[in-house]
């Protein structure tokens, strides 16, 4: 069983069991620790026909991957299947199948699960289709990724590629319009088109877009921002710019 293989948290754990029940193998509890919403989730687990097992919270921790996380645990872990791992081809295959424009996100050096995590499951919200990162610069899709994701990870395909910005000249040669987020842009996502065929580019907090990234990008823009912190949180920059582009895309 490997990291991927876990999901932990009574709220992870919910979204999984209503979204995908199929990918849950067993259920952990923590012995003792009961209560309202822990105890609507073995309900709802028997009811699924999922195994339910109580044990000691040392054990939990153990799988959750250390002590440090047992905080966040909250007595609640799912062993699941792994998630798939896409590929080029299955990106291409993906947008081959699809009855309506692309509406994808490209995630640029983004390294902490965390972030990966909250960034899926926005994806997830605002109908992006597919989540694209490069394989050596990418956060892998782990137990605190796919906690963070709320069950986004078994939702949205996340795609690894291996040349960034080669997948995006071959996006670009579907008609895939690839717009970038700089803060040194002159645009402005609202007043930005985001109808379409359109991919949303976003860079690691602080170094932003790498070079390559930036320039394979058809055009870049910037969240205004009227207070006196220079930047936002890639996930919540992630977030604004995804929900912008719902509205447009929603308001026809």
């Amino acid at each position: 069983m490997t990291d991927n293989d876990i999901s932990f948290g009574v709220h992870a754990v919910q979204a999984l069991l209503e979204s995908h029940p199929d990918q849950i193998m067993e259920i952990w509890f923590q012995k003792g620790r009961r209560g309202g919403r822990v105890e609507k989730l073995i309900e709802e687990a028997r009811d699924s026909g999922i195994p339910v097992k109580f044990v000691d919270r040392d054990r939990i921790e153990r799988k959750a991957g250390s002590e440090q996380q047992g905080a966040v645990h909250q007595g609640v872990l799912a062993l699941v299947r792994a998630a798939k791992v896409y590929r080029e081809n299955d990106l291409f295959a993906l947008l081959d199948e699809l009855d309506k424009p692309p509406f994808l996100l490209i995630l640029d050096s983004i390294t902490d699960p965390h972030n990966l995590g909250a960034c899926m499951r926005s994806a997830d919200a605002a109908g992006v289709q597919a989540v694209i990162v490069a394989r050596d610069k990418s956060a892998p899709l782990n137990s605190t990724a796919r906690k963070v994701a709320c069950g986004a990870a078994e939702t949205v395909p996340l795609i690894t590629v291996t040349n960034l910005a080669r997948t995006m000249r071959d996006l670009q040669e579907r008609g895939i319009w690839l717009i970038g987020a700089a803060g040194e842009a002159s645009s402005n996502i609202y007043t930005t088109d985001l109808n379409g065929s359109v991919g949303i580019v976003m860079g690691a907090e602080g170094s932003g877009l790498r070079r390559l990234t930036r320039e394979h990008c058809d055009a870049l823009v910037h969240i205004p921002m009227v207070g006196s912190v220079s930047s936002l949180n890639v996930s919540v920059a992630t977030g604004i710019c995804l929900f912008e582009a719902l509205r447009q895309r929603t308001q026809h």
